[in-house]
């Protein structure tokens, strides 16, 4: 078993599914707790929104007793803000907080949030105790290798943010400027989790695509567990497969077209139920793409369900789908 506090087991070698913008919603969440994810957070969350008490930031904090354990993400510039931040996110009633400190992308980068603080240490580890402070939950962080391949500091990061009482760590194997090309690099997580100082869990995150690497990584690098993001998009079933083969050495026979469309519906329904069909209907068309990839003749299909504007338009097309006989290639 891998503890993550007094209340958060988790399996040996546990799965998590990364928090991603637009992307790791409850609806998502929900087809990926299905399909076997073990810990799983929310988009993350401004605490400058929150504080505003804006609403976009206001409706992430929803979490539901069919995804625990869930943590809630917060990112921020500010060490005050983010301690107030931690107390109302704990209030919402996840299982643990998550700080933000990988986060690349410019809109984030260049307020002084997420990957930023990689370059402000100090900075770093007073906003941690600060949200260590405000809240009874465990805390975690999720961060990268360091800025760019000159201040790969992240070694130092774990040891600073263990003292400072973090629960576990999720480091991603690229640096800030690598944004999301490149391959990973996994071996200072690893010298993480060799180091003896370190006690708490330690997590890898980056380029976990297939079962297969999901067990090379775990025998080379000795993680205690992987983070699984992009992969996921589309495809749930990727937390059941690695399931399967860490514990068998044998590969699952991929989704069947009838599975596709199942799951695809699951997904959709909640998201209607969750936004509203206005805007369930809307957002969910950038998963489409996604859940029928490599079938034959997906681009039509994809056409059709983006120009659906009812519940009920969406569930005749997945029918037709379902019953078209479509060869999905590579299947």
């Amino acid at each position: 078993m891998v503890n993550i506090g007094p209340n958060i087991q988790l399996p040996d070698f546990p799965l998590l599914l990364a928090p991603m913008e637009d992307v790791s919603d409850p609806p998502f969440r929900a087809v990926c707790k299905a399909n076997g994810a073990d810990l799983m957070y929310t988009e993350f969350i401004s605490s400058e929104g929150l504080i505003r008490a804006a609403a976009k930031s206001r409706k992430k904090l929803d979490v539901f007793d069919y995804e625990r354990p869930i943590g809630i993400q917060l990112f921020g510039s500010d060490v005050e803000t983010m301690g107030e931040c931690a107390a109302i996110s704990t209030e919402a009633g996840p299982d643990l907080i998550d700080i933000n400190y990988g986060c690349p992308v410019k809109q984030v980068a260049c307020r002084g949030a997420g990957a930023a603080l990689l370059q402000d240490i100090p900075k770093m580890v007073a906003m941690t105790a600060a949200v260590v402070r405000h809240t009874h939950l465990p805390v975690t962080v999720k961060t990268r290798l360091g800025w760019d391949e000159g201040t790969k500091n992240v070694e130092e990061v774990a040891e600073r943010l263990q003292d400072v009482g973090i629960a576990a760590l999720t480091v991603h194997g690229r640096t800030r400027a690598q944004l999301y090309k490149g391959d990973a690099d996994w071996r200072l997580i690893a010298s993480i989790k060799n180091n003896p100082r370190i006690h708490i869990p330690i997590f890898g995150n980056g380029d976990i695509t297939t079962p297969e690497k999901a067990l090379e990584y775990k025998n080379r690098y000795g993680v205690d567990g992987v983070m699984v993001g992009r992969a996921s998009i589309g495809y749930p079933w990727i937390f059941r497969e690695i399931k399967h083969y860490v514990a068998t050495g044998t590969l699952l026979a991929p989704p069947t077209l009838e599975e596709r469309v199942a799951m695809c519906q699951m997904h959709f329904d909640r998201s209607v139920e969750w936004k509203g069909p206005r805007v369930g209907i809307f957002e969910m068309r950038r998963h489409y793409a996604h859940y029928f990839r490599g079938l034959e003749g997906a681009k039509a299909w994809r056409t059709r369900l983006v120009e659906a504007e009812t519940p009920e338009a969406v569930y005749e097309i997945m029918a037709e789908i379902a019953r078209s006989e479509a060869v999905l290639v590579g299947a």
